[in-house]
């Protein structure tokens, strides 16, 4: 895995739980990694559309507060990307660790 590809797994990762639409995917990355990864409009929606094109995410409408929204779900191949993805990047986080220790 590379470090342009982690936004697609952080997106895969924040629809585990439920669906979503992209302002609250974006705010969910953002607290989780305590305001570090701010996301915008411009970088997130691409990325959902990827992975909505790859067949990773579904998308639905939906309504919020009176308002219609564009909801996306994690669909089973997006579960098995994402199960690999960890795994890598587990390892690695792993492997630059050992070597940051080093220095």
């Amino acid at each position: 895995m590379n470090f342009k590809g982690t936004l697609s797994t952080l997106i895969l990762e924040a629809l585990v739980r439920e669906p979503s639409h992209g302002y609250r995917i974006a705010q969910r990355i953002k607290e989780r990694s305590e305001g570090v990864l701010d996301f915008k409009e411009g970088t997130l929606y691409p990325a959902l559309h990827k992975l909505e094109n790859e067949g990773m995410v579904e998308s639905f409408e939906g309504i919020e507060k009176g308002r219609p929204r564009r909801y996306y779900r994690i669909t089973e191949s997006g579960h098995g990307t994402l199960t690999k993805d960890r795994a890598e990047w587990r390892q690695l986080s792993r492997a630059v660790t050992t070597i940051l220790g080093e220095a």
